[in-house]
């Protein structure tokens, strides 16, 4: 589990490779990572939109944007939570990501909140020691 507080944001990740929905023969490797965003801050916040910034295991990079995460933009009261699980296609057999989320206070006030980087590892990465 991966994890960051943001201005009383936090933002946990936990990946997970999924082999059923892979292909290694034919260079797709696919992950599954569940969030949780939990307001532990003392004001109201509503997350508005996403920004992921995603490496695959040769360094080529993708950025991917858009409003909300899965479908809403969840308004969280101070002590709650909102949990959602996502995918992420690589054509490598490992990777990273990391990213930030769009917030708005209940003041109006917009705002980042960090989401940790963390590392997409499959069965068939080959490592090498050096």
């Amino acid at each position: 589990m991966y994890e960051r507080v943001t201005r009383g944001i936090r933002v946990a990740v936990k990946p997970a490779y999924r082999d059923e929905e892979s292909d290694p023969d034919d260079g797709q490797f696919f992950w599954s990572y569940t969030v949780t965003i939990e307001n532990k801050g003392t004001e109201t916040v509503q997350l508005v939109s996403r920004y992921w910034h995603i490496t695959d295991g040769e360094g080529h990079v993708q950025e991917v944007r858009g409003p909300g995460v899965v479908g809403a933009q969840p308004v969280l009261a101070p002590g709650e939570m909102f949990q959602y699980t996502s995918g992420c296609p690589l054509t490598t057999a490992s990777g990273h990501m990391t990213g930030r989320y769009q917030m708005r206070a209940a003041s109006g006030e917009a705002f980042e909140a960090e989401i940790p980087a963390f590392i997409l590892e499959s069965p068939y990465e080959r490592r090498q020691l050096h």
